[in-house]
């Protein structure tokens, strides 16, 4: 268990490293190809640490309105209370707020940027369909998410993904504009290393967001493997998140509140109507029989 969680973080912290050094480098070819120097990437980063911020201190309302949640009372539901507040004293942080989401489809998310500020949500459907065991598996998977800080790390990815899109978007504008021509031509005593670089300069603006993308949902996915590993840790009983996610995975009804904007944060992600095969890099969650196994082997 303990050697699953250090795994995990290193993972994640290897793509953070990673994403950082890609956008340097980006950066690099920002400056060179647009001529733009310091004053663009400067503006490309208050921009979108800019966007960040409005999502990152609004973000658990955000996305309890999109997803039509309402306060969980003590009275209405004692037994989803009495498990969070034994949870979060386990965990050490203070007791998250409870809401719920009058559905069917079993699913559950946490929100907010520290613990104190945090929500968990469930839907009504998981209050139904899993015993106790398998709702404490999720709500410690939940409460692990909240003392891991996977807001703050998601919003860190977001405003490093939103460098990269705004980035790329300039250089592209350059080249439609002339501007990264004009450049390579200026540089033209450098020979065929100046086409070089500017080539790649083009390549780089085409293919930067799908890989930075790409990065963004491997983060998303180490985490939910670090939130299932510290999940079975505070419960000491893996076996009750591995039947929940069996459940929930193999619930055949659609969460209707949930969105493309909000899958993420599900538990198991709820957009069950996407047909065909969803290439694994594009997911937002590992494949439920990975992380099941990984349960299993702790």
């Amino acid at each position: 268990m303990y050697e699953q969680i250090s795994r995990n973080k290193w993972k994640s912290v290897a793509l953070i490293v990673f994403f950082m050094a890609f956008i340097f480098v980006l950066v690099w070819f920002f400056e060179y190809v647009t001529g733009w120097g310091k004053g663009g990437l400067v503006l490309a980063v208050a921009v979108a640490m800019g966007m960040a911020a409005v999502g990152y201190y609004s973000s658990d309302k955000i996305v309890l309105t999109i997803s039509r949640a309402r306060p969980a009372t003590k009275d209405e539901f004692p037994y989803l209370y009495n498990v969070v507040e034994g949870l979060a004293i386990a965990a050490g942080i203070p007791t998250p707020k409870c809401y719920v989401i009058d559905d069917t489809a079993p699913n559950a998310f946490a929100a907010g940027r520290k613990p104190e500020t945090a929500v968990i949500c469930v839907t009504t459907g998981i209050l139904e369909k899993l015993n106790r065991v398998e709702l404490e598996g999720v709500i410690a998977h939940e409460m692990s998410h909240i003392k891991n800080y996977d807001v703050r790390l998601s919003t860190l990815v977001v405003v490093m993904a939103g460098i990269v899109a705004l980035l790329s978007d300039w250089m592209l504008r350059s080249f439609l504009w002339g501007g990264g021509r004009r450049r390579g031509r200026g540089r033209s005593g450098e020979g065929a290393a100046g086409g070089v670089l500017i080539l790649v300069g083009l390549a780089l603006a085409v293919l930067s967001p799908l890989i930075a993308t790409i990065i963004q949902l491997a983060v998303s996915r180490k985490r939910e493997f670090l939130a299932d590993a510290n999940g079975a840790m505070l419960t000491r009983y893996p076996a009750g998140l591995a039947s929940a996610l069996r459940k929930i995975s193999a619930d055949t009804e659609p969460l209707e509140a949930a969105n493309k904007a909000t899958a993420h944060l599900y538990i198991v992600n709820p957009l069950k109507n996407i047909k065909g095969s969803v290439n694994r890099l594009f997911s937002t969650h590992p494949p439920i029989e990975e992380r099941i196994a990984a349960l299993e082997k702790m």
